[in-house]
């Protein structure tokens, strides 16, 4: 199998037949064919169909040079917090390994932990904060008695 790219949906599409792929504005697809040049097999919420090649739909993720992983939108949301609050586990761990910010508050000053819909979304967030507060709070248990901790 080749290399899988990820794309974001920029517009709903309505399949014409039962083997395209439906997906909505926004959301993330897995292109793990491209060998045809009018048709492309791809994955969006555990669905595999067929998307039309043509149709000016998705932009590429992750392959840009200089691409800003937490860019927040005018609500202040970035795509952590929207792949929290989707449920998408498996999104929230490809953004965090390319970097993104676990420590973001959007306009109702709420972390992408604060959104998560699932356990396996906020399992995956606070082990990436745990880690990164470590690294940031090395000596935090000599400010902290027995009293205090959970």
């Amino acid at each position: 199998m080749g290399q899988v790219k990820v794309f974001r949906a920029l517009y709903t599409f309505e399949p014409r037949t039962p083997d395209e792929l439906y997906f909505e504005e926004g959301d993330i697809i897995y292109i793990t064919d491209m060998s045809d040049t009018n048709w492309w097999k791809g994955t969006c919420k555990g669905r595999t169909g067929l998307i039309p090649s043509n149709y000016d739909i998705v932009e590429m993720l992750f392959t840009q040079p200089n691409i800003e992983l937490n860019q927040q939108n005018k609500l202040g949301d970035t795509a952590l917090h929207a792949a929290a609050w989707k449920g998408y586990a498996d999104i929230v761990q490809l953004l965090l390994e390319k970097g993104a910010r676990t420590d973001l508050r959007n306009n109702e000053k709420k972390l992408a932990l604060d959104m998560a819909t699932n356990a396996a979304c906020a399992s995956l967030l606070k082990k990436k904060q745990g880690t990164d507060a470590v690294r940031s709070l090395s000596n935090a248990e000599d400010y902290l008695d027995d009293e205090d901790s959970d």
